[in-house]
């Protein structure tokens, strides 16, 4: 893990964070070893391993993404994820439009 990178990213990060912590149902807390953002216990933003922004947003969304060169899939065990992304700090401008499109899809799809 990269210190500089870490820092770099959080410091992009943390101000998104703490704008999407005064949401409803909004908290922090553990996913894989990272705290991620959470709505209603359901992680849908993260600072990965690699400094990169992980997010949960739909296939369709990922998909284009991945195909503009915007993101890359999380991939576990050798799969891809259909429905997580990375996004480096190359795209950092994109991070808080990415975040709240990732909180809408995780907030309307996690039951109240």
């Amino acid at each position: 893990m990269d210190a500089a990178a870490q820092e770099h990213a959080h410091a992009i990060f943390d101000p998104i964070v703490d704008r999407l912590l005064r949401l409803d149902d909004v908290d922090l807390g553990p996913m894989f070893g990272v705290t991620g953002v959470r709505v209603r216990g359901k992680v849908f933003a993260c600072i990965g391993y690699d400094a990169d922004l992980m997010l949960k947003i739909p296939q369709s969304r990922a998909d284009e993404l991945e195909a503009e060169g915007i993101a890359r899939r999380v991939v576990m065990q050798g799969r891809a994820m259909r429905e997580w992304v990375f996004v480096d700090a190359s795209h950092a401008s994109l991070w808080e439009g990415l975040a709240d499109e990732a909180h809408a899809f995780v907030d309307a799809i996690t039951p109240r």
